[in-house]
């Protein structure tokens, strides 16, 4: 009890102490960059990366931007490309007055290079950057062209993409929190016997979310995703910790009139059962860091981190504020407004055969429906088609035919004939609108002599000579990777230096190496918490049992999906399983705990199993409940269908969770329950009738 008496002694100090840490916490989240660029998560080794660099460093063009410009005269397009050309960071501007100076008339060029760069009364345009795609800099670039351009020019393109995930992202996310903060109240008051407690629970992990967010500024930057997502899953993963110290915290109130002993023990108590409960979380969330898809390791560090903050503040921030405000929380007192579950615990327990039964019927559709989802990677997809990037993109595909654009980089040194061959190659691969490159100028009547230099040096550095290739294929299709691989082909019997870059080849890299990623984060996600689980209970058995009954509330999860229809963005179906892993089988823990108990007390298999579930019941209720309040409104309200998404299937899984360990695991452990004793250390340690005394509930 010396960890307890020491934070009870100094909760006024610790009070104080945390107050203050608020200050650096909130200027280290506000100093914290936010990357909104997914694909820069890829790894830094793959050919399109290196492409990228190469790209930014040999050629100080970072990213560009299409820009579809309608029913303006050539007057006024040259005016408008002047103006954008003085935007700070804006390279240059490429369009057909500045390729040709006017000197040769569209009328004559080819009709597949006519087509690519003028439509009717729009005329395409493509502005280039001294920085890259998602650099404050580009961002700032395209907001001022937006403030410049009008309602006739449309900027497409991952840079106007990414300007308008950020506008919406920090738009939301406040609101974010509010709705998980509002549910969660609404849950707590309805479960708690204080009007006081839930806000004080609030307030403590309030604490934890912003010195966890703040402390990301050693890290430098977090991805929108992680920051759409920390505050909300911190909130509905840590808050069983604070309810099990108010609930410990009472019993030993029971004992005593001494609140700062009770407080003590309750700090101890707690302290030792929520290790056991957070480490199985938080293997969860270092299993995303295994991803080489880094965006998994940036999502696990810093919601790792926000679980180790929401234990440390659990017992420490919030024992001081419910001492501090004892005689508040007392005079708010009330019964709890929900009903007692563990009342129909026998109900359940004797009808085990039924829930086996439902298991047996549901476990090959549910695996076939995970196995078989639709997944979007395109990014864009998740955004609300009402944005200027989306619109832009739309215009680019509807009005020139033209749905992405990919870069070729070549050795400068490869000779003109060469380049034109490949250039023609590049041309018959199914769906490439045209390629567009020095050559591709000459070819059409325009001497290299003639063409602006500012032109040549966007197409040749003197070391890589660039390609533009405009397909008719959407990015993440099965189609544009076929291409990819196609030109892809092309350009090594020409060039062994050569590569493909651009959206569309790194987003097949994406699909590839986020493919492997699946498998790799299941595979560890299990491993840690089935050697948790064997350290908490000296198992071999119960690893197995329960992490298969978790998922099987997984694959039911993520296989409603598929009978639905619906169509998932690619990082749902890597981090939610392990989420739904690490989160979730505390429940089972938490029962199979209770079982083990009862057991080794001399209850016999039936009524220990009842006595699990009746002990338990209540607790992952309002486990789950809260954990559902947290996620399910964020889901409900945001735009973003990437966060929407993840949200949807975070409390989804918390319900689904809760009911297959209701109603599943104690059908379980009563059919294993001569295995569970037979390869479970301790069962023999204590005789029939004798109840444990060395062993108490470790969960909660």
């Amino acid at each position: 009890m010396k960890l307890g008496k020491k934070i009870v002694k100094l909760r006024i100090p610790i009070l104080i102490l945390a107050t203050l840490l608020l200050i650096p916490a909130a200027i280290g989240y506000l100093k914290t960059r936010t990357n909104y660029d997914i694909l820069t998560y890829l790894p830094k080794d793959i050919e399109t990366m290196k492409g990228q660099n190469i790209l930014a460093e040999d050629f100080g063009t970072g990213a560009f931007s299409m820009v579809v410009v309608e029913g303006l005269p050539d007057k006024d397009i040259a005016s408008l490309s002047e103006k954008i050309e003085k935007v700070d960071h804006v390279e240059r501007v490429l369009s057909y007055a500045s390729m040709t100076n006017g000197a040769i008339p569209i009328e004559v060029l080819p009709d597949d290079l006519r087509e690519t760069i003028q439509q009717g009364d729009a005329d395409l345009m493509m502005v280039f950057y001294d920085t890259t795609l998602s650099a404050d800099e580009t961002l700032n670039a395209v907001e001022e062209i937006r403030s410049i351009a009008g309602e006739s020019v449309f900027i497409g393109g991952m840079s106007a993409v990414v300007i308008d995930t950020k506008n919406l992202s920090d738009h939301e996310v406040p609101i974010y929190v509010a709705i998980a903060v509002v549910l969660c109240l609404l849950v707590l008051e309805l479960n708690m016997d204080s009007f006081l407690i839930p806000i004080l629970f609030l307030l403590s992990i309030g604490c934890a979310i912003l010195y966890n967010m703040g402390s990301n500024v050693f890290k430098g930057e977090i991805s929108y995703v992680t920051k759409a997502l920390a505050a909300v899953l911190q909130l509905a993963v840590t808050m069983d910790y604070s309810i099990f110290l108010w609930h410990s915290y009472c019993a030993e109130k029971e004992k005593t009139d001494d609140n700062n002993t009770a407080m003590a023990v309750a700090i101890d108590n707690t302290f030792s059962s929520v290790i056991g409960s957070s480490i199985t979380t938080v293997a969860g969330f270092i299993a995303l860091m295994f991803m080489s898809f880094t965006l998994g390791f940036d999502m696990g560090l810093v919601m790792a981190k926000g679980v180790v903050l929401g234990v440390l503040s659990c017992v420490t921030i919030l024992p001081s504020m419910i001492l501090i405000f004892d005689k508040a929380i007392e005079k708010t007192r009330h019964k709890s407004l929900m009903p007692d579950f563990s009342k129909i615990s026998p109900w359940i327990v004797k009808r085990f055969y039924v829930f086996l039964i439902i298991f047996a019927l549901l476990i090959v559709p549910a695996y076939y429906g995970q196995a078989h989802n639709k997944v979007y990677y395109n990014l864009d997809s998740s955004l609300p088609k009402e944005l200027e990037s989306i619109q832009a993109n739309e215009k680019l595909e509807k009005e020139f035919n033209m749905a992405s654009t990919h870069m070729i980089l070549l050795d400068s040194n490869l000779g003109d004939k060469q380049v034109r061959e490949l250039i023609d190659e590049v041309n018959a691969v199914d769906g490439v609108k045209t390629t567009l490159g020095i050559q591709a100028l000459e070819g059409a009547g325009l001497p290299r002599e003639m063409m602006p230099e500012k032109i040549v040096d966007i197409l040749d550095d003197g070391e890589y000579q660039l390609l533009f290739v405009m397909s008719e294929y959407k990015v993440a299709s099965d189609e544009v990777n076929a291409q990819c691989d196609e030109i892809n082909d092309i350009i090594d019997r020409y060039d062994s230096k050569g590569m493909l870059i651009g959206e569309a080849p790194c987003t097949e890299d994406l699909i590839k190496i986020t493919d492997h990623d699946f498998n790799i984060v299941n595979s560890v996600s299990i491993v840690l918490v089935a050697l948790i689980i064997i350290c908490v209970f000296r198992s071999v058995s119960l690893p197995v049992l329960l992490v298969s009954v978790i998922e099987f509330a997984i694959f039911i999860n993520m296989g409603i999906p598929h009978y639905t229809g619906a169509t998932l963005p690619f990082v749902a179906s890597i981090v939610i399983g392990t989420i739904q892993l690490g989160s979730t089988v505390d429940y089972a823990i938490l029962m199979t705990n209770k079982y083990k108990e009862a057991r080794i007390s001399g209850m016999d298999r039936d009524k220990s199993v009842t006595a699990a579930l009746e002990g338990s019941i209540n607790s992952i209720f309002v486990s789950a409940l809260s954990f559902f309040a947290a996620t399910f409104g964020v889901g409900l309200y945001s735009k973003i269908d990437m966060i929407s998404s993840l949200c949807v299937l975070m409390a989804r899984g918390a319900i689904i969770s809760m009911f297959v360990v209701i109603l599943l695991l104690p059908a379980v452990l009563k059919v294993f329950d001569k295995v569970i004793i037979h390869t479970t250390a301790g069962f023999g340690a204590v005789r029939p009738g004798k109840m444990s005394q060395h062993l108490r509930p470790t969960y909660r």
